[in-house]
């Protein structure tokens, strides 16, 4: 599966972030600093509630 990474736009130009890419039925994230690696992937539902509780600072 070929993902398409992007970088919040709150990343520095240091290099140090998170990257994410969506696709039709998960989210994967995964490190700048190693590409290279297999990324963390969530499904949706999961996706979602992680959203959420970042919101209301449960995270």
């Amino acid at each position: 599966m070929n993902l398409e990474f992007r970088r919040s736009s709150y990343s520095g130009s240091q290099g140090n972030c998170v990257e994410v890419a969506d696709a039709a039925a998960l989210h994967a994230v995964r490190d700048s600093k190693t590409p290279e690696q297999a990324p963390l992937t969530f499904g949706r539902d999961e996706w979602g509630r992680f959203l959420d509780d970042l919101k209301n600072g449960v995270v």
